[in-house]
C-alpha cells in the first residue's frame, strides 16, 4: 500500500470500471503526497476499492492513463513487453510485416498503451509519445522494439503540441540504430513511396488511408480526378496504377509535399497524373469559376478543429470545401470526403454533407462509409480514438 493513489470523485468511477483509459482532471478528487509527474499510482473509487494501475501527470488534462485492471498485475517491463507482443501478432495476423510494407505497429489505447505511438517504414521504426509516461519508458520500449523486430533504427517523433500539453521536456531527442541517409522504399498496393526519416522524422505518408486509397480506385476507371489536398499523393497515384483513371490533378498547398508527389509519380511510372502547388480553397473557386468539370473529386484536408469547440468553424470549412467539390462534379460523378478531425462526429459529418447536397440542389447517395486501415484498430472501451471518416458518394 506504499503506492501512490488517486482517488476519484463521488460517483466518477464507472467509466473506469468500465475500462475507459482516460481519468480528467475534472474526476479526481485526491493525490497522494509526493506524487510525481509520470509515477505508476493506484485509482481508486471514492470507497477506497481499486479500480487500475495507471500513470499519473499533474499538466495533463488526461490526469492519469490507466493500463492494468488487475491489482496483481503491474505495467511493468514484462507487462510493457507482453503488450507490445500482442500489437506486433495482430499486425502479423494482417499480413503487414512484409519487408517493404508499412503499418502502425502500436495504436495506443486500442493496444492497451495509452500514449504510445509505432509506425514502421521498411525496417526503421518511428515511436511518437503522446503521453509523458510513455515518453518516460522510451529506453525500455526501444529495447523490447529492438529485441522483437531487430529494425536498422528507430527514430522519435515528439510533436511540439504533444510535449507542451504533457509537459514533456525534451532538450535531447534520442534515437537507436543508425536513421538511414537516403529515403526508404516502402510499397502499398504494388506501388512504391519514398520516406525520408532523416529529416525531422515526418514521414509524408498517412498509413491510415491505406484501404480508403485501393477502395477509392475501384471508382474512378476512365474518369477526370482531382485530389484536393493530396499531400503526397497516396490516393492520386492509386487512382492511376489502379484505378485506370483518364487524368489525375492532385492539389497541395505545401511544396514540399507536391515535390513528394511528384517525384512519387516518376518513381511509379505514372503518365496521366500532375501535381500543382495551390491553397486547396482558392484552386476549387477557381476551378468553379472556369466550369471545369471532373468525373471525380477527391478531399482529403487536414485537421479542421482540436476540440469541440471549435467544431462550428470546422464544419462551415468542410461545407465549403465539399459545395465547390460538388458544383466541379459532372452529373453520377463520384465525390470521396474524409475528416481526420478526431472530435467531429461521423453524424455530424453526413449532416453537413446532407446540407451541401440540399444548396447545391444535387443529390448525394453514400456508397461506403470507411474508416481508419485495421491497424488502427479502435477499441469499444475508447471510441474517443475513430477519428477517420471516409465517404465515398454518387452525385446525381
Amino acid at each position: 500500500m506504499s503506492d501512490s493513489t488517486v482517488t476519484l470523485k463521488p460517483r466518477r468511477a464507472a467509466p473506469f470500471f468500465g475500462r475507459h483509459p482516460w481519468v480528467l482532471d475534472s474526476a479526481v478528487a485526491s493525490v497522494s503526497p509526493n506524487t510525481a509527474p509520470g509515477d505508476l499510482v493506484r485509482l481508486c473509487a471514492e470507497n477506497g476499492d481499486f479500480i487500475a494501475w495507471g500513470s499519473y501527470n499533474p499538466a495533463s488534462r488526461i490526469r492519469v492513463r490507466l493500463y492494468s485492471w488487475k491489482e496483481e498485475i503491474r505495467p511493468d517491463d514484462a507487462w510493457l513487453e507482453n503488450r507490445i507482443d500482442r500489437a506486433i501478432a495482430l499486425r502479423g495476423l494482417l499480413g503487414l510485416l512484409d519487408e517493404h510494407q508499412a503499418c502502425r505497429l502500436i495504436n495506443s489505447e486500442a493496444d492497451g498503451l495509452s500514449g504510445l505511438i509505432v509506425d514502421r517504414f521498411h525496417d526503421h521504426l518511428t515511436i511518437q509519445p503522446t503521453g509523458l509516461g510513455m515518453w518516460r519508458r522510451l529506453d525500455a520500449i526501444a529495447a523490447i522494439l529492438q529485441r522483437k523486430l531487430e529494425p536498422a533504427a528507430i527514430v522519435v517523433d515528439l510533436d511540439a503540441q504533444v510535449a507542451k500539453r504533457e509537459s514533456i521536456e525534451a532538450p535531447v531527442i534520442p534515437s537507436w540504430g543508425t536513421v538511414s541517409s537516403s529515403p526508404l522504399t516502402i510499397r502499398e498496393h504494388g506501388i512504391e513511396y519514398a520516406i525520408d526519416l532523416a529529416r525531422g522524422q515526418k514521414t509524408g505518408f498517412y498509413l491510415d488511408q491505406r484501404e480508403n486509397r485501393r477502395a477509392v480506385a475501384g471508382y474512378l476507371a476512365g474518369r477526370r480526378v482531382a485530389d484536393v489536398c493530396c499531400y503526397t499523393g497516396g490516393f492520386a497515384l492509386c487512382a492511376e496504377k489502379l484505378g485506370n483513371a483518364a487524368e489525375v490533378i492532385g492539389v497541395d498547398v505545401s511544396q514540399t509535399a507536391v515535390a513528394a508527389a511528384t517525384h512519387h509519380a516518376q518513381l511509379n511510372g505514372c503518365q496521366r497524373t500532375r501535381f500543382e502547388t495551390a491553397d486547396c480553397f482558392a484552386w476549387l473557386d477557381a476551378a468553379v469559376s472556369k466550369e471545369q468539370k471532373f468525373g471525380a473529386v477527391i478531399l482529403d484536408p487536414p485537421k479542421f478543429a482540436s476540440g469541440r469547440k471549435q467544431i462550428p468553424t470546422a464544419l462551415r470549412a468542410y461545407h465549403r470545401l465539399n459545395l465547390q467539390a460538388i458544383r466541379l462534379l459532372e452529373p453520377g460523378g463520384i465525390l470521396v470526403t474524409c475528416s481526420c478531425t478526431g472530435s467531429l462526429l461521423r453524424e455530424e459529418f453526413v449532416e453537413m454533407l446532407h446540407g451541401v447536397a440540399v444548396r447545391s440542389q444535387r443529390s448525394v447517395q453514400v456508397l461506403e462509409q470507411r474508416s481508419a486501415a485495421a491497424d488502427h484498430p479502435v477499441g469499444t472501451h475508447c471510441r474517443e480514438n475513430e477519428y477517420l471518416k471516409c465517404l465515398i458518394c454518387r452525385v446525381e
